[in-house]
């Protein structure tokens, strides 16, 4: 190709970009209607002024029915891929510490990152309710854009649906998320060890209680904030500082309970925490004492456990304290082999122990 040729080719290819951003839509009204999900020139205005404005990356903008990835820039990553998807159905959208965009990106990024994959790519899919605002909509899809952009990752592709009036409460979000996972990390719930530790990296059960008292039943003085949180930067400390970590997983619905338990079945073994180690606000603990409910099955939206061997455990701890995510983790239990295959319980305050067994049913509806 020689100069002219060159030249050309790079005034059409910043020609396509420019004529892209040209005629993106802009929304003529200020409610979604149902319009907006027919497939015609409102939902094209809606996509244009809304999503892509937010989201706008080189693969996205294409506006093709799928994202095209090279596989060789994966391949550089890791020898495996890693694929979640989740759906967000959360009640209040927004609440002390986030909202149900930040929401949807961050367990997105944590259910990748506690499998030990670096998160890449995100698709957004949203059924949204007839005559929501759009700037309630531009509102999430912002935090959307801002919490991705701070984990490292695009959101690539994506689904827009419009629902009548009462069929959908506001917003429901799904996305999936696509990651790569290098060789030397393999963890699972079925590799924990007699004599590993229990670790979490701060105070478990403030995303649960805040977004119970965002509903307006309680009216706490001191609002609690939510903890949600995209981990993956936090993970990668702690993998660095103990390579020998069995399993991690963040503890949202059902709580550090059920974590905990689906640990002690997958690995045929007993787990005991301690009640005086476990960290859980004084908010939290009255809260729950008011409510009749139990601290540890409440969600989480920026905790994990990890079990880690006891040989790196002081050095996991260390490192995960000093993360801005981690500065409040403690070491609150072991792996035991006592013949109680499958059984979690808690040394108590007072000297006695109780079963902390799987969850049963829904303690608090519509938690993320």
């Amino acid at each position: 190709m020689n100069a002219k040729q060159e030249e050309t080719t790079t005034t059409t290819t910043r020609g396509a970009a420019e004529d892209l951003r040209i005629r993106r839509g802009k929304m003529a009204t200020p409610l979604i209607t149902l319009a907006h999900g027919g497939g015609g020139k409102a939902m094209r205005e809606l996509i244009d002024d809304v999503f892509i404005n937010a989201f706008s990356n080189p693969t996205l903008n294409t506006l093709e029915d799928q994202a095209r990835m090279p596989l060789a820039d994966l391949a550089r990553l890791g020898d495996r891929l890693a694929m979640t998807t989740d759906s967000y159905v959360v009640d209040p959208i927004f609440f002390p510490g986030g909202d149900i965009g930040k929401l949807a990106v961050c367990g997105t990024v944590n259910d990748l990152a506690v499998g030990g994959a670096t998160p890449l790519y995100l698709t957004c899919a949203v059924i949204i309710e007839e005559g929501m605002q759009v700037e309630t909509l531009r509102r999430i899809v912002t935090s959307m854009a801002e919490t991705a952009k701070a984990a490292g990752v695009s959101i690539v592709t994506g689904d827009t649906k419009v629902v009548g009036r009462g069929s959908c409460d506001k917003i429901f979000i799904n996305t999936a998320g696509i990651g790569v996972i290098r060789q030397s990390h393999q963890l699972g719930a079925n590799r924990a060890r007699p004599g590993d530790r229990i670790l979490v990296n701060g105070y478990l059960g403030d995303h649960g209680a805040a977004i119970l008292n965002a509903r307006g039943d309680m009216h706490l003085s001191s609002p609690i904030q939510s903890d949600c949180a995209a981990l993956h930067d936090l993970i990668s400390v702690l993998l660095a500082a103990a390579p020998g970590t069995r399993f991690i997983r963040d503890a949202t619905r059902g709580g550090i309970a059920s974590v905990l338990n689906e640990i002690a079945e997958a690995s045929a073994c007993a787990i005991e925490i301690t009640e005086t180690a476990t960290p859980i606000r004084q908010e939290v603990k009255g809260f729950c004492e008011i409510l009749g409910l139990d601290p540890l099955y409440l969600a989480n939206e920026g905790k994990l456990v990890a079990v880690v061997p006891e040989a790196e455990a002081a050095a996991a701890l260390q490192a995960l304290r000093a993360h801005p995510l981690g500065r409040d983790a403690a070491d609150i239990g072991a792996v035991l082999a006592d013949g109680r295959s499958g059984r979690v319980h808690m040394q108590t305050v007072f000297g006695g122990k109780r079963i902390v067994d799987m969850l049963i049913g829904e303690q608090l509806p519509r938690i993320c």
